[in-house]
């Protein structure tokens, strides 16, 4: 079992189920899945990039990501239908646990001129989304074999209902939230 996730067993859970006055165990916030979703838009014309971009992200996540085809052709962004336009991992169990503990304690201190996160993030229904410019600041991507750096979006999908509860459940997870969002 992961460290994070014997944390939230452990500790957060009941302070959590105490905070919020839940009764039932089952009502208390938790992470369900993280997904990490990169879009392949400058790269369409060279597979030899999207192949190392699968390569790199599978190498991040642990698991191999799905492409993204396009539904129909766009003609002003030089889209046809089928057209593979972008990758996708969804994590869940022990995998996620181990990429959210990985993300906050490795890749978020490696980003550069780092002083938070905003807490701006969330969507009004728990769920929190991030972006990074840049995929080398996980410790599986080394700087030598490096073809491009491309940016990714994160976003971590909780079961609170409320964006309060899901901010305290990522804050009491050590998430590095700036005060107040300045």
């Amino acid at each position: 079992m992961n460290r994070l996730q014997a944390k939230y067993n452990k500790e957060l859970a009941p302070a959590l189920q105490k905070q919020f006055g839940h009764k039932n165990v089952m009502e208390v916030p938790k992470v369900t899945k993280i997904m990490l979703n990169v879009g392949i838009g400058k790269y369409l014309k060279d597979g030899k990039f999207v192949e190392s971009i699968k390569r790199d992200l599978a190498a991040v996540t642990g698991q191999a990501p799905v492409e993204n085809k396009a539904r129909k052709s766009v003609a002003g962004f030089k889209i046809r239908e089928g057209q593979v336009v972008g990758l996708s991992v969804t994590l869940r169990g022990p995998r996620m646990y181990d990429f959210l503990d990985k993300l906050i304690s490795v890749a978020l201190p490696r980003v550069k001129d780092f002083r938070g996160l905003p807490d701006t993030g969330f969507d009004g229904r728990g769920s929190y989304h991030l972006g990074l410019k840049e995929h080398i600041v996980f410790p599986e991507i080394s700087g030598e074999a490096l073809d491009h750096i491309f940016s990714l979006q994160i976003s971590i999908i909780t079961s609170a209902k409320k964006d309060e509860e899901a901010l305290e459940l990522l804050k009491l997870m050590s998430f590095p939230f700036k005060s107040n969002g300045k």
